[in-house]
């Protein structure tokens, strides 16, 4: 029998007549003065249609995307096309606005000839390459000479790794533009030294080694990530002592390399209702590793955040509501960073929170709150305002169910970095990587205390069969309450002049880790 209306067509009607229905309710001037608040109305109805069997549907599109294309959803492959378009197509669908973000990455890199670094004055003196130092991959090529100029240096070294050389965008205070930055490892990212000597007008980089014992050669370590167009060299320490020492020194630094840049997209989706002047942004990265189909990492909460986005498309939300399905973290954040390097001032400003969802479903689980107000004291400090609210907001979900949850540390590995760095307050939920479970863990969430959460973290083994559904399900939920309650009401998150002045005092980047050499 020919149904005068398909099924996709009936299930939009049915929701919106049942959010119509649940709207009307709500406006009844008879209602009770102590009835429910709006967002607490549809935050409910959201997790109830928000279910765990059709997340781990996407879940199973992604493992047979992966199955078609070489067992992996890796960007700059077919796999990660194949999943760009299925989160794409779903979505447009639905009836959000999809735009599909073009960002940059490393395609290939290969040096044509050894590099060359000679201090040309006050002394003639050349260097040995590969020896006395070596090219950063993935330099471009460049050719420079010009005055060495030293970036907050602690010589003599301390007696353990300690230098901040180049970490804060205040240490390039009184750079001159045009000169070769001099900058010494430490305890911050390379890439974090190399992008504030960037943004201070640098013409040229040399990092040479702290100087402590095992911490005095230079070798040959990949960035991992690329933004700066310009020579960049890894010296000993030696070397870099040696200028630093020598007043006025200039050098001739020139890399002679190929870099080929290629394209992946971030899938942005925005809802068709809500004030733009007012965003709720919620992401999860949806490349995988080459090693694997990555379902874990983050298929899951990739899959978590589509199928939210799916089921809230005809809610008539307060606030516009994005999702982001970013490409190439696995290559160094670089979606997400790209993203928001290219908004505007004032489209940052209009974005109110950032929400991050990167593994909702490891195997041996445990529920993970970023610590947005830092009350665990460990690693980085508080997120920008507002971050302590979504961590509370979190929390109370999972309190209310009779869940316990723990902090992680806003530790730079994954996608709100940027949106941080940016004075947006960000939070989310992780349920643990290559970590090990604690015997508490243990004791709270269930599963194997000494064994890591996800022992198939970047590996091939990260299947379909590698999630555990019980996890992705009740995180599931806490993603809709979230996202519906922040659809409808910011009344804890600063508003955006608090957040411009955030901005302009903010502390430097977080420490983008995309790999443990390439971290500091």
């Amino acid at each position: 029998m020919h149904s005068p209306h398909p099924p996709a067509t009936r299930k939009r009607v049915a929701r919106l007549v049942t959010v119509v229905t649940v709207l009307a309710l709500f406006l009844v001037p008879s209602l009770p003065a102590s009835a429910t608040s709006l967002d607490d109305v549809f935050a409910k109805l959201l997790v109830a249609q928000v279910k765990g069997k059709n997340v781990k549907k996407h879940l199973d599109a992604f493992q047979a995307i992966a199955n078609a294309n070489g067992g992996t959803r890796a960007v700059g492959t077919p796999g990660y096309n194949a999943s760009r378009d299925y989160v794409a197509g779903k979505l447009r669908k639905a009836g959000y606005k999809v735009t599909l973000q073009p960002i940059n990455y490393v395609g290939s890199w290969s040096e044509k000839s050894p590099p060359v670094l000679a201090q040309t004055a006050p002394n003639a003196k050349t260097y040995v390459p590969n020896e006395d130092f070596f090219t950063f991959p993935p330099s471009p090529s460049g050719e420079v000479t010009a005055q060495v100029q030293a970036v907050d240096l602690t010589l003599p070294p301390a007696p353990t790794p300690s230098s901040t050389s180049g970490c804060e965008a205040s240490d390039f205070a009184g750079f001159v533009p045009g000169r070769i930055a001099l900058i010494q490892r430490g305890t911050c990212a390379f890439v974090q030294k190399i992008f504030n000597a960037v943004d201070a007008g640098a013409a040229g980089i040399i990092v040479f080694n702290e100087g402590q014992p095992g911490r005095t050669d230079s070798y040959s370590i990949d960035l991992g990530e690329w933004r700066a167009g310009i020579p960049m060299v890894f010296a000993d320490f030696a070397v870099g002592s040696e200028l630093a020492g020598t007043p006025g020194a200039t050098v001739h630094l020139k890399v002679d390399a190929d870099l080929k840049l290629a394209t992946a997209d971030n899938v942005i989706a925005e809802s068709r209702f809500g004030d733009p002047r007012e965003v709720v942004m919620v992401g999860a990265h949806l490349d995988s590793v080459p090693e694997g189909p990555g379902i874990n990492d983050n298929g899951s909460g990739s899959a978590a955040i589509l199928e939210t986005a799916l089921q809230m498309s005809l809610y008539p939300v307060k606030h516009k509501v994005r999702f982001a399905f970013w490409a190439a973290e696995e290559l160094g954040l670089l979606g997400s960073d790209q993203y928001v390097a290219k908004l505007t001032p004032a489209e940052r400003d209009r974005i109110r929170l950032y929400l991050n969802f990167d593994m909702v479903g490891s195997p041996n689980y445990a529920y993970k709150l970023y610590d947005g107000d830092d009350s665990d004291a460990e690693g980085s400090p508080a997120g920008p305002p507002g971050s302590d609210a979504i961590e509370k907001r979190l929390a109370t979900f999972f309190s209310g169910r009779g869940l316990a949850t723990v902090g992680t540390d806003f530790d730079g590995r994954s996608d709100y970095g940027a949106f941080m760095d940016a004075g947006i307050p960000a939070g989310g939920i992780f349920t643990g990587a290559e970590g090990i479970k604690t015997a508490e863990e243990a004791a709270l969430f269930g599963g194997t205390a000494g064994v890591a959460y996800d022992v198939c973290y970047h590996e091939a083994c990260d299947t379909i069969a590698n999630v555990n559904l019980t996890a992705l399900d009740v995180n599931a939920d806490a993603i809709a309450d979230s996202t519906a309650r922040y659809a409808f009401n910011l009344r804890t998150i600063p508003d955006r002049a608090a957040a411009v002045a955030v901005r302009s005092a903010a502390p430097p980047a977080q420490v983008h880790q995309t790999a443990p050499d390439a971290a500091r």
